[in-house]
């Protein structure tokens, strides 16, 4: 008797973890609400507070909002605006200044015992 071959490989189609997003796995949740946030508050002023008239109102609003629009959906880096605008605060807030030896120079003995007074020890 013959025995016939099985295969089991299977094609994973590639929008098989799409099921959580909009326009066919295009765009997701988040960005799409943040792209609304985004427009809605820099849309308002140019449509309503800023006084043009309507022919540059509506190219000003183009050169604007577009670009704007798309950066906010596609999102940053993997991310989306609001989170990448968080992880730059975050590195301005909690970034370090590193100092290190020079090589060759001399330094004098109290330069080398020096103490920064925040780091200084407390006598109890």
């Amino acid at each position: 008797m013959e025995e016939k071959e099985y295969n089991n490989i299977y094609a994973i189609p590639a929008n098989y973890t799409d099921s959580g997003k909009l326009l066919g796995g295009m765009l997701e949740p988040r960005n799409a609400i943040e792209t609304i946030i985004v427009i809605l508050l820099v849309g308002y002023p140019e449509l309503m507070l800023i006084p043009m008239p309507g022919t540059i109102r509506i190219v000003v609003m183009t050169i604007t909002l577009i670009p704007l629009a798309v950066v906010s959906m596609m999102g940053i880096d993997g991310d989306s605006l609001f989170q990448y605008t968080g992880h730059i605060f975050r590195y301005f807030l909690n970034r370090r200044s590193l100092h290190f030896r020079r090589v060759g120079y001399k330094y004098d003995q109290s330069q080398l015992k020096k103490r920064k007074k925040g780091k200084a020890k407390k006598k109890a």
